[in-house]
């Protein structure tokens, strides 16, 4: 069955903030847009979105399985540039906007899972570098900071001091920035429990003044440089995010008791305190 179309979603929650330059004009259509309209907002973005071997991305329909590696979702795109796409499909539609929004970050990530692919020893040989790829694909959140002693708190689960102790420095020298278009997907009916997996990054304090859109450009261009140049790739680089803590998401967190539920701030477990103690920003 098709999904239910919500007109004006992109002004229910901040997290749709990165998606609303890219999607406000079909946020505002009564109806689900169609391919069509999907590859008319990729026509009139100001540089050709292209994959990492140089193909033009366009949104294709969803077909059979895969039989030759670039008749694979992942294959596909890196060789053709075809993004195979449902329609009438939140999930599908919130990754659309995301290529339109982040497309240096998504074809990055297609590279490194076409390189993957291309040197599994099987076919259901995903391996820890497609794994930490799909995760942050799908749940990724880009934590930006200008401040360590911030990103420790992060990295150290102690969410009540980072959220509301250090609320206001949070408000000013941290930023979070939804990319996996399944926490998109899942924002349209938010819940106890959501959590986004976050890549931190560090960057100098002028980037909080910048326009949002340069600051999104910035952004796009340090992920994907991140992506693309490390050499090993793991799920242990992304920490943990409990996205109704940060300041300003949800109504439930302007109490400072929100922060005392540790069924979802959980606090971290003494083998990931030594493990996290040395894990670069």
């Amino acid at each position: 069955m098709p999904d239910t179309w919500r007109p004006g979603f992109l002004d229910y929650s901040p997290l749709f903030v990165p998606l609303k330059r890219v999607g406000a004009s079909t946020s505002q259509m009564e109806n689900w847009p169609g391919l069509e309209e999907y590859n008319h907002l990729l026509s009139k973005s100001p540089a050709t979105i292209t994959t990492g071997c140089g193909k033009p991305v366009s949104f294709v329909p969803q077909d059979g399985k895969p039989r030759r590696m670039e008749d694979t979702y992942e294959g596909r795109i890196y060789l053709t540039g075809e993004v195979q796409t449902r329609t009438e499909n939140w999930h599908d539609h919130f990754n659309a906007l995301v290529w339109l929004a982040f497309p240096r970050t998504k074809s990055a990530l297609n590279a490194r899972h076409f390189e993957a692919i291309t040197q599994a020893t099987s076919s259901m040989d995903r391996g820890k570098i497609r794994d930490a790829l799909t995760l942050f694909d799908e749940s990724g959140v880009a934590v930006v900071y200008g401040d360590e002693d911030l990103a420790q708190l992060l990295r150290g689960h102690r969410w009540k001091e980072l959220f509301w102790t250090r609320r206001r420095e949070v408000q000013e020298r941290m930023k979070f920035v939804v990319f996996g278009h399944s926490l998109h997907e899942k924002a349209l009916n938010p819940y106890i429990g959501f959590t986004g997996k976050g890549l931190l990054l560090k960057v100098e304090t002028n980037f909080f003044s910048l326009p949002l859109q340069q600051q999104e450009q910035t952004l796009d261009h340090m992920m994907a440089t991140r992506f693309s140049a490390a050499s090993q790739l793991g799920s242990r680089e992304l920490t943990p995010v409990p996205l109704l803590g940060v300041p300003g998401w949800w109504q439930d967190n302007e109490n400072a008791a929100f922060y005392d539920n540790t069924a979802y701030f959980r606090p971290q477990r003494a083998k990931s305190k030594m493990e996290g103690a040395s894990t670069p920003g």
